[in-house]
């Protein structure tokens, strides 16, 4: 047991105060993630400043006709929530393909975009782990590397990022509200998480003491539709091998005048895939044409010894993502 002292935090002013006023703090919300960790000996916080009470738990419609979410909204109630499945089928279906209904009853959206960026060797305590110590090595490289990464990795870490929340989030483009010492600004939930390059142990572009209050989501285009699709080892509580979510509209001659796609399962974070989506804008919306689109995001990919079958399977993924709907591009957001 390690010891750690605890406060309980009454405003999100407060909570960052406490943060500065303790180097080796950590914020707790719903805990899923964090707890395991501490009970693994992976995070030694000393100090725990409790968030969870916050009144940041309200989804409201913002001017735009979007959506501003609050950090302690638990993801049960998100997936749930009627202007989500209406407007952001996407999201719900992530967030529902997520760990399981205990679980996301106690996580919260704040929490759940800051869950580590992790593998096996990661939480291992008595494997080399340049994320957990920087400088020791990364055994998933040469190691059990079948769920790891094939984009955007480095050689000091291959680990992907687990969130199927954060992988709608990118693809709706929205973005993050953080408070910190210097105080608030907006982070595109695309950039928000970070490739490990030379510093693997940051997943994310936070800077020290900074907590994350909302995720406001921008009304998506007219006519858009949307949805998320995951491929995993079982049918539930288990973490993508390859993941998509898609966001699609068409014109009324069947060509692309919207695309955004986001994998999940394939990088150290949430992929947004650029290529493909500048490639799409003003095709047709067919196989053939997403499959090109796809094969020029995917060039990139680097597969490890093990993890080679990742390529066409999010390839797979995407096509059957946008064909299905371009179908119907008159039909409700959803699938």
């Amino acid at each position: 047991m390690r010891p750690f002292t605890f406060e309980r935090a009454a405003s999100p002013e407060q909570a960052v105060s406490a943060f500065a006023a303790q180097p080796r703090a950590r914020y707790l919300a719903g805990g899923t993630n964090l707890v395991d960790l501490m009970k693994l000996g992976v995070e030694t916080p000393e100090h725990l400043i409790d968030v969870s009470r916050l009144p940041l738990n309200e989804v409201a419609t913002t001017q735009e006709g979007g959506l501003r979410i609050g950090a302690n909204v638990r993801n049960s109630d998100l997936a749930a929530h009627p202007a989500v499945c209406r407007t952001y089928p996407a999201l719900s279906q992530a967030l529902l393909a997520g760990a399981s209904g205990q679980l996301r009853n106690l996580a919260t959206t704040g929490g759940n975009l800051l869950q580590r960026t992790r593998c096996p060797y990661f939480q291992d305590t008595s494997a080399p782990c340049n994320k957990r110590e920087p400088g020791t090595g990364c055994s998933a490289r040469e190691g059990a590397n079948r769920d790891m990464a094939v984009l955007g990795y480095s050689e000091h870490c291959v680990a992907t990022h687990p969130s199927d929340m954060a992988v709608a989030m990118a693809a709706y483009d929205a973005e993050v509200e953080v408070l910190g010492p210097e105080g608030a600004r907006t982070v595109p939930a695309a950039e928000f998480h970070r490739l490990p390059g030379d510093t693997p142990e940051q997943d994310t572009v936070l800077r020290p003491g900074e907590l994350i209050s909302h995720v406001t989501l921008g009304p998506p285009p007219e006519g858009a539709r949307a949805a998320y699709r995951k491929a995993r080892d079982r049918a539930s509580y288990a973490f993508a091998l390859a993941s998509a979510a898609a966001v699609l509209a068409v014109d009324e001659g069947g060509t692309v005048r919207h695309a955004a796609l986001a994998f999940g399962g394939l990088a150290h974070r949430p992929w947004r895939a650029r290529r493909a989506e500048e490639a799409l804008i003003g095709a047709r919306a067919d196989a053939q044409s997403v499959g090109r689109a796809v094969d020029a995001e995917l060039a990139a990919a680097r597969p490890l010894s093990e993890n080679a079958f990742k390529v066409p399977l999010a390839r797979s993924l995407a096509v059957t993502l946008f064909t299905r709907l371009a179908e119907n591009p008159t039909s409700p957001a959803g699938t």
